[in-house]
């Protein structure tokens, strides 16, 4: 059963209103984990209006502790949160999930995953579950990308050669974002940390003629409308899914 608390319930008031929503916004459930760590299904679908949505599980990212992580809370108090929760406490085990939409005779897959053991060695899973859900993953037809960062973009390049994996599907993203990393200048500016990621997106996704570039506020498909929310990243975005008699956010990592 999902219960939506008042928290949860003023959120969803204030995002409609941040956005400039009209109507009820609606949070879908998340999927369970039936165990600690990995759960023992690997996709849930549920209903959105008359939308199907499908949550494909990658992998879990296994983070260390990090006490600036999460901000004005300490370390044992989230490791107390986890226990609770019925979780392990050894690190921070956040689910790489990537959602799908059939709508208007496309399917959608809203980012692309962190690729095949590319960016977690245990993110490997997003093909299988694909397949598990009735998903053919290479007729992917439409990836709407919310920003550059490696578990989101990876799973678009085939690891050591860094061939495109969806050549015949058209990639839309915001062109704030597309612009930030591929600009040739950037990468110096880079921090270290950063750098490899900055010099394999800038080097390899210029060359393919499958990019649809678009601006805040641009319906990218009928139904499908891309919002900007920058901060995470330059062009971070968020894409607002009109289901009919329902609609959703679909929010990447917007805090």
């Amino acid at each position: 059963m999902f219960n939506m608390t008042r928290r949860m319930l003023l959120g969803s008031a204030a995002a409609a209103a941040a956005f400039g929503i009209a109507g009820r916004l609606e949070f879908a459930p998340a999927a369970h984990a039936e165990s600690p760590v990995e759960p023992l299904v690997g996709f849930y679908k549920y209903k959105v209006g008359s939308l199907e949505v499908t949550a494909v599980y990658d992998g879990i990212w296994r983070k260390p502790h990090d006490p600036a992580f999460i901000k004005d809370v300490s370390v044992d108090d989230t490791k107390a949160a986890l226990a609770k929760a019925g979780l392990i406490t050894d690190f921070m085990p956040i689910p790489l999930t990537v959602v799908v939409l059939r709508m208007n005779g496309r399917t959608i897959m809203m980012d692309a995953g962190s690729g095949v053991g590319q960016w977690q060695a245990n993110a490997t899973h997003l093909p299988a579950n694909m397949k598990a859900a009735g998903i053919d993953y290479k007729a992917i037809d439409t990836i709407m990308i919310s920003h550059f960062h490696p578990d989101h973009v990876w799973g678009l390049m085939e690891k050591g050669t860094n061939a495109p994996v969806f050549p015949n599907a058209e990639l839309i993203v915001n062109a704030t974002e597309y612009n930030w990393w591929t600009d040739p200048s950037r990468l110096v500016k880079l921090p270290e940390g950063r750098k490899p990621a900055g010099k394999r997106i800038a080097e390899n996704f210029p060359k393919w003629k499958n990019w649809k570039l678009v601006e805040d506020g641009t319906e990218v498909v009928p139904g499908i409308r891309i919002m900007a929310a920058p901060g995470h990243t330059p062009g971070h975005s968020v894409y607002h899914v009109d289901a009919g008699s329902e609609q959703f956010l679909v929010s990447a990592d917007t805090m």
